[in-house]
């Protein structure tokens, strides 16, 4: 299932890795694409929503809805 998360905070690089990786912890499977500049990530996973959006939030990153 794809999901949406609007992550403000991403400004370089080193971020997306770090959000990349907090996903991959929760998911291993998951597919990731991230639009820095308009502060997308998308996610393919079958993960919970909250699960993810907390990996995201415990790397320092803000999620909302």
């Amino acid at each position: 299932m794809k999901q949406t998360f609007t992550v403000t905070g991403m400004t370089c690089g080193h971020c997306e890795k770090a959000v990349t990786r907090a996903v991959k912890q929760a998911d291993p499977q998951a597919e990731i694409r991230i639009d820095r500049a308009a502060n997308l990530v998308e996610v393919q996973s079958e993960q919970p929503r909250a699960l993810l959006a907390q990996a995201i939030a415990e790397e320092g990153y803000a999620v909302a809805a």
